[in-house]
């Protein structure tokens, strides 16, 4: 199998994995050094995480969310090498009845066959107007 398709499947599970919720299973994906950046000036979500701080943000997700989750979809892929880029929409409803249905663009980095980065683009107004 090519590095890409390899890559690309490492992706795939991860966010089928990101999708249940399990916090133990989604940080088994990335290495101990892996960064998550995600893009905006929404305090609590946007900047760069370490994985200390990425683990209290998908808890306190998975405490907002009905189904203790936000489901990932992903729709179109790029694979170069250990980077994957990758347009997935997402999809929650909130325990205080809003839905949280947004787009993305991901960039992965991924170093011996682990996440090692994760830049995170999304529609911030829609974040910020869902949870905040």
């Amino acid at each position: 199998m090519k590095i890409e398709e390899s890559n690309k499947q490492l992706i795939t599970n991860f966010m089928e994995d990101f999708s249940t919720g399990n916090v133990e299973k989604i940080l088994s994906y990335m290495t101990d050094s892996a960064k998550w950046w995600v893009a905006g000036t929404i305090e609590g979500i946007s900047g760069e995480k370490d994985m200390k701080d990425f683990r209290e943000m998908l808890t306190g997700l998975s405490q907002l969310t009905k189904a203790g989750a936000i489901r990932l979809t992903p729709h179109a892929w790029t694979a170069e090498g250990n980077r994957v880029a990758v347009e997935t929409e997402s999809y929650s409803e909130l325990k205080n009845g809003r839905v949280y249905n947004n787009f993305y663009h991901f960039v992965f980095e991924i170093r011996d066959g682990k996440i090692q980065k994760v830049k995170e683009f999304l529609d911030t107004e829609h974040t910020r107007a869902i949870f905040q």
